[in-house]
């Protein structure tokens, strides 16, 4: 892997942790951001994933003849190992332990496309609404868009500072189990005072798992690529029970594939 070449410096460090996030303008190189779209286009355009359960659509049903609205790929590496090796990770992973400490570790990553003039929105919501709720976490998401990230496009928002609250309710988009992605409760009242971060290809933004985050619909014409890593330390089951009942209800054809999946390996 590459030798890291992003350092963050104490007034940085002291921000993502006051606020729940941070925006870096640079993160890597013009040339990897361009080798890395090629590779986010190819995985889309052969819908990677989508037999072992790793290609969803975020916002409807998901039927197998729907043209997806928000289509996500999980665990893309696994299947364009190009995305492994890159200084965008290299990076990544030096931040993150600036951050959470020497424990900190890579835990998976995803991607994210918005097509052209996409009307649909990422809703309000914190990462860990869609975790386990048995255990205590403790991490941070790295969304490195890979092209300019613009209001227009589909730009990330935070609301500062709520990081530090637990996590709050949720429910399915529409309120509809059959849908995988989820929206906050309320998502008005809690998304005052929100923050718009566009920001240059090659950066990054950081967002700690609890931070709450949007991103708007995508009404430029060409598509909005969103390549997101997750880091990590080692998980602790919580001493407190909780449960997240919007989990609870939710019966998607993600969840049938993915069951269908794990049991072709048994």
């Amino acid at each position: 892997m590459d030798r890291p070449t992003v350092c963050l410096d104490d007034e940085q460090i002291e921000m993502f942790h006051r606020t729940g996030y941070l925006v870096l303008p640079a993160i890597t190189t013009p040339e990897e951001v361009e080798r890395l779209q090629s590779v986010y286009d190819q995985l889309f355009a052969t819908k990677a994933g989508r037999a072992q359960g790793d290609h969803l659509d975020l916002v409807t049903t998901d039927e197998d003849d729907q043209t997806p609205v928000l289509p996500q790929i999980l665990n893309p590496s696994k299947y364009a190992p190009a995305l492994v090796d890159t200084q965008l990770r290299a990076n990544a992973e030096a931040i993150a332990r600036q951050l959470l400490g020497p424990e900190a570790y890579f835990a998976g990553d995803h991607a994210i496309l918005k097509p052209p003039h996409t009307p649909a929105s990422t809703p309000w919501h914190q990462d860990e609404a869609y975790a386990q709720p048995e255990w205590d976490y403790n991490y941070i998401n790295f969304w490195a868009p890979l092209q300019e990230a613009t209001l227009e496009n589909g730009c990330m928002q935070f609301v500062p500072g709520s990081h530090r609250q637990e996590v709050l309710p949720h429910r399915p988009i529409g309120n509809d189990p059959r849908v995988i992605g989820l929206e906050v409760d309320e998502p008005e009242r809690v998304a005052a005072g929100a923050v718009a971060c566009p920001i240059p290809a090659g950066g990054a933004t950081i967002h700690h798992g609890r931070t709450l985050h949007y991103t708007g619909p995508n009404q430029s014409n060409q598509p909005r690529r969103a390549y997101i890593m997750i880091f990590e330390t080692p998980r602790k089951p919580r001493a407190t029970p909780r449960e997240f009942p919007w989990l609870a209800i939710q019966r998607t054809k993600w969840q049938e594939r993915s069951a269908a999946a794990q049991g072709d390996k048994a």
